[in-house]
């Protein structure tokens, strides 16, 4: 009887072929690990962290992303059950357990025992994508932010940040990092925003982005520009922009209970084609 030899292991630039193959089998929902994994180059040193595979019979077929997000990427039973007790043999490093819903649902069965309480569990997370032009008509004063804007666009960070997540991304003195993190997606070309007299309207980042998709996040209209339909003309006119210069899917993930976000969404093409969990800490 011949025997199926499997397991985890640390993967490195070597296996950066093999990875992208791995993400490629669904570039959408894996675009994040795809694109980690391309600006890493998998060294450790830039991952801030690792990046697990799981092999059988000398065949990657599942891994997972280990840094600030650990994030399962095509992960089998039996590659979960690998991971949590890899992840669980150690101090947890991650802010958040983020992915598709099966596999982050097994993750933290096995992981809730050894780790604190989760801060917030988000099960039911619609994942939305769309690749082909907007149903609504773009709004024209959402442009690609430039560093002079990032003044503005702090302020509104912090606040997008705050109140999707539950605590500032300042705290414990992050303000520095958090403030380079925004201007480097300004730099990338990734930041698109509407601001009218230094005060920012609607904004969104591309947070992510590989050849096949890209992966939007950080959506905001303040609480006073609410129900004017700033967020699906400037939505429109993020995938507008991505589509032309990024790449050719745009995706994102929305939370379950923000029905206002769901409908711009939907109003501008976007279709579900999946479910993510989020687990903070």
């Amino acid at each position: 009887m011949l025997r199926t030899r499997q397991g985890l292991r640390l993967l490195g630039p070597s296996d950066l072929p093999a990875v992208r193959e791995l993400c490629g089998r669904d570039p959408v929902v894996n675009v994040f690990a795809d694109y980690r994994a391309r600006l890493t180059q998998l060294d450790p040193r830039w991952l801030g962290g690792e990046m697990w595979g799981y092999e059988v019979d000398g065949e990657l077929v599942s891994a997972c992303h280990a840094a600030a997000n650990l994030v399962p990427v095509e992960a089998t039973s039996d590659a979960v059950v690998a991971f949590a007790q890899r992840a669980a043999s150690r101090p947890r490093r991650c802010a958040t357990v983020v992915g598709p819903a099966q596999s982050v649902e097994h993750l933290w069965r096995l992981l809730e025992p050894h780790w604190k309480p989760a801060r917030e569990v988000r099960w039911a997370q619609p994942h939305l994508q769309i690749s082909s032009a907007p149903a609504v008509a773009p709004d024209p004063a959402v442009r690609r932010t430039e560093p002079s804007d990032v003044a503005a666009l702090y302020p509104a960070c912090v606040a997008m940040y705050t109140e999707e997540v539950g605590v500032s991304p300042e705290l414990g003195g992050g303000a520095d990092l958090y403030r380079a993190r925004v201007a480097q997606l300004v730099a990338k070309g990734w930041s698109f925003a509407r601001i009218e007299n230094g005060r920012v309207v609607f904004k969104a980042e591309v947070a992510a982005a590989s050849p096949y998709a890209c992966q939007v996040q950080g959506v905001y209209v303040p609480p006073s520009h609410r129900g004017a339909g700033l967020a699906a003309a400037g939505m429109a006119a993020v995938v507008a922009f991505a589509l032309r210069d990024i790449a050719p899917v745009v995706s994102l993930y929305v939370n379950e209970h923000n029905e206002a976000a769901r409908r711009a969404y939907v109003r501008v093409g976007f279709e579900q084609t999946g479910t993510f969990s989020t687990i903070m800490f």
